[in-house]
């Protein structure tokens, strides 16, 4: 039986679902980009350009609401099938979009580089318990206006797993369209293998700006996959209590389904979200508070109730360093988020509210990764009925270590992490080198880089993803991209 975990009852549900549907016909939306306006006016919405204001209808949400998939797969740079958004499966990837990383020689934060996301890729590569990539961080090598197209371009280089990713500016998309059909070969096979997902963020509260609904429209016309990303900070730019910030939260995240399902019905989306607490004391968005992780575990409900797989920035923490918190605020993050069935999990390896990604603990993470997918997998008898005969094994060996019944289901039943985790008694410890976290996480890290294998995208997809990206820094009035000691091939 899978283990499940629920904070809100039907009626609670439906009452939140009603609420913001009303919020979007009543108060409605701003929206600042005139073609999304322009689409729901086609389709009987109350349009105030001067505004920039949007009132939606019910007709509009109820039929957004039968078109939106209730499933949908993601595929890695081969076309092979590595996520089945469906029912309560659970995948995890790491946190974006951040812009330190923690440098493990220094101990502090910094601006990454090219270097940085490289040994980013294939450190993930080698991770099992984390099914796709994220554009993780934001290489500072870079000038701006390249930033998104080249960390896409970077992970499908080194990488052969799906990406999460996503766009500041309207310019970066068609770019990072290219570079996916440079990989899938046609648009096509892109819509019916999905390469990438993107993340589209309204504003708190109840608004979009025109960079974020173009890239919405812009996704569904490709067939991109898209999750939404609200973000109502409870107690400021949102209710202070929690049915108050699910409520938010179900009326702008209903406004994006409405866009994504008019600009293409079918449209594959995440219900999915970044709400955070806001701690009044220091004027922060902590994403490792409790009432940010049960935010994230009832909207997912609600999410299901729509019809729709689930999305949650969820199983990270605020913490500055790899330390106690860290692991505190991930662990239980985690632990909630697969309980709650929500089917991609994204933080593994943050930190500072977002803001900063560290390899160390994206080791560690993929741990805990690993432990609460073995959880959720429950508990079912194997062989154990009638138990007599196991019990009279062991009574006559006086072990079962090497028993059939050990021998096969071991590594089913039990889940051995990696060296990460200490498990060894004290005097093996101290005679191993006593490490600490820290020092075991960094090992491991250096150890998974060191295996690393080149992706085994084509040559001819490699340097057509090349020729684009320069032809871009081109355009942006860069000679040459960031040199690179590690070469894929």
């Amino acid at each position: 039986m899978r283990p499940a975990l629920r904070f809100l009852d039907e009626r609670m549900i439906e009452r939140i679902i009603a609420e913001g549907r009303e919020i979007l016909c009543r108060l409605g939306m701003e929206i600042h980009n005139a073609n999304a306006r322009a689409l729901l006016g086609d389709h009987g919405a109350r349009v105030d350009e001067g505004k920039q204001h949007v009132w939606f209808t019910q007709g509009m949400i109820d039929r957004a609401l039968a078109s939106a998939p209730a499933e949908f797969r993601l595929y890695d740079v081969f076309g092979e099938e590595t996520h089945d958004f469906a029912g309560d499966r659970v995948y995890f990837t790491p946190g974006s979009a951040a812009i330190n990383i923690l440098d493990y020689a220094t101990g502090k934060m910094r601006r990454p580089t090219t270097q940085d996301y490289i040994r980013y890729v294939k450190l993930v590569a080698g991770l099992p318990h984390l099914a796709a990539q994220s554009t993780a961080f934001i290489p500072a090598d870079v000038p701006g206006p390249l930033q998104d197209s080249y960390r896409l371009y970077l992970s499908l280089l080194f990488g052969e797993k799906p990406v999460v990713t996503g766009a500041f500016t309207i310019e970066s998309f068609q770019v990072m369209k290219d570079m996916q059909l440079a990989v899938r070969g046609s648009e096509g096979e892109l819509a019916a293998k999905p390469l990438t997902l993107f993340s589209c963020c309204p504003t708190a509260p109840l608004r979009w700006s025109e960079v974020t609904s173009q890239n919405l429209l812009d996704c569904a016309a490709a067939g991109i996959p898209v999750e939404y990303v609200s973000m109502p900070l409870s107690g400021f730019m949102a209710p202070v209590t929690l049915v108050g910030s699910l409520v938010q939260h179900t009326a702008e995240t209903l406004s994006g389904v409405v866009l994504s399902q008019l600009a293409r019905p079918g449209t594959p989306v995440l219900y999915g979200g970044s709400p955070a607490a806001f701690d009044v004391r220091y004027e922060t968005t902590p994403m490792g508070a409790i009432e940010t992780q049960m935010i994230d575990c009832a909207y997912s409900e609600i999410g299901k109730v729509l019809g729709m797989p689930t999305q949650a920035y969820i199983g990270l923490s605020d913490a500055k360093l790899l330390d106690a918190q860290a692991g505190l605020e991930t662990a239980m993050g985690a632990t909630l988020a697969a309980l709650a069935g929500i089917n991609s999990i994204s933080g593994p390896g943050m930190l500072d509210f977002e803001s900063c990604q560290s390899l160390e603990k994206l080791v560690l993470d993929n741990e805990i990764c690993g432990m609460t997918l073995r959880m959720v997998r429950g508990i079912e008898a194997r062989e154990d009925f009638p138990a007599l005969p196991r019990f009279e094994e062991l009574l006559a060996e006086g072990h079962l270590l090497i028993s059939k019944h050990t021998r096969r289901y071991l590594r089913e039943e039990h889940y051995i992490p990696g060296p990460v985790i200490d498990r060894a008694n004290r005097a093996r410890w101290l005679e191993e080198g006593g490490r600490t976290l820290g020092e075991r996480a960094h090992g491991e890290v250096e150890r998974r880089i060191a295996a690393y294998r080149p992706s085994r995208l084509s040559a001819s997809a490699k340097a057509e993803l090349t020729r684009r990206m320069e032809t871009e820094a081109h355009r942006h009035g860069l000679d040459a991209l960031p040199a690179r000691t590690e070469e894929a091939e």
